[in-house]
């Protein structure tokens, strides 16, 4: 009896890692035919995608006199990674990717339980992208939700990690993602727009509080974003304040902020702290405006 036992024991084990093998077989079989068809990028080709962005351009009057933006569809303005406070660093990497400087694109364990929670449709999706995949959905690739989308994901995140080190990644993410409007209505994109346009402070002078609401705001930028598309102060932006509070929250238990830091943040008023809006360009200095915008275009054709 104990001979029979152990055979079909050792059956059901050799069974079972005949069975674990095809699904991992099956399953690389079907990654690859997913991305076959996508580029291997080399490092010239990720910097053609990973800085092709549009910044706002400024005017000047005579004498480095600043008049104001050239109005946009959207309003971004590029920085450094040491030109953002630590504060907005530390919140987007407790939120978005708390293993950031730790894995090599993406995180294994994230992608298979954000996998299983869309094929059981789930109720809750956590998500599984770290800020390498972001930065690459948002550049390379599309928002198209598909698995052969994710699968090139997963492949560019994994290449890209290869030729930019984690500092270069980051400081793409934070001049590129959107972060909603600003106060006068506009679309904006880049963190040193979203510092300017939602609490009229430079990025490398946001609070923690600021910082932490900022962070919140790319998961749903135009949810979250406190204005209408007028300018106008939303009524009710509960739900970005509540994605800030959860940001703090993350903050706090990765250690980037105490506890009495953590409850002033959270009695921070976001409400009376907002930018007031700057208005447009046009309106101040309208045919400055459109003569400015007609002898660039002439000079850049020129050249």
């Amino acid at each position: 009896t104990s001979n029979i036992l152990w055979n079909l024991v050792i059956i059901g084990f050799i069974f079972s890692l005949m069975l674990l093998l095809f699904i991992v077989g099956a399953g690389a079989g079907y990654f690859m035919s997913l991305v076959e068809d996508q580029d291997a990028y080399g490092k010239e080709e990720f910097e053609h995608h990973l800085y092709n962005y549009e910044e706002i351009s400024d005017i000047y009057f005579n004498g480095d006199k600043y008049l104001g933006k050239i109005p946009s569809d959207l309003e971004r303005e590029e920085r450094s990674l040491d030109e953002f406070s630590d504060h907005l660093v530390h919140a987007v990497i407790s939120t978005e990717d708390e293993y950031f400087f730790e894995h090599e694109g993406i995180v294994p364990k994230a992608l298979l339980r954000a996998t299983y929670q869309e094929v059981m449709d789930a109720e809750t999706q956590t998500g599984g992208s770290t800020l390498t995949q972001q930065v690459v959905k948002n550049q390379i690739l599309t928002n198209e939700v598909s698995f052969e989308r994710k699968a090139k994901e997963i492949a560019l995140s994994l290449r890209m990690e290869n030729f930019f080190e984690k500092e270069e990644i980051l400081e793409a993410y934070l001049n590129i993602v959107p972060f909603g409007r600003n106060a006068d209505g506009d679309n904006i994109a880049g963190a040193q727009s979203a510092a300017e346009g939602i609490f009229g402070v430079d990025a490398s002078e946001l609070n923690i509080a600021q910082a932490a609401f900022i962070a919140g705001l790319p998961k749903n930028p135009f949810g979250y974003t406190p204005f209408k598309n007028d300018g106008e102060v939303k009524e009710n932006f509960d739900s970005g304040i509540e994605r800030q509070h959860l940001v703090l929250r993350n903050m706090l238990d990765n250690n980037y902020i105490d506890q009495e830091e953590y409850e002033e943040a959270l009695d921070y008023n976001i409400k009376e702290n907002l930018a007031s809006p700057s208005g447009s360009v046009i309106d101040k200095y309208p045919f400055l405006t459109f003569e400015t915008q007609r002898r660039a275009a002439r000079i850049l054709r020129e050249q």
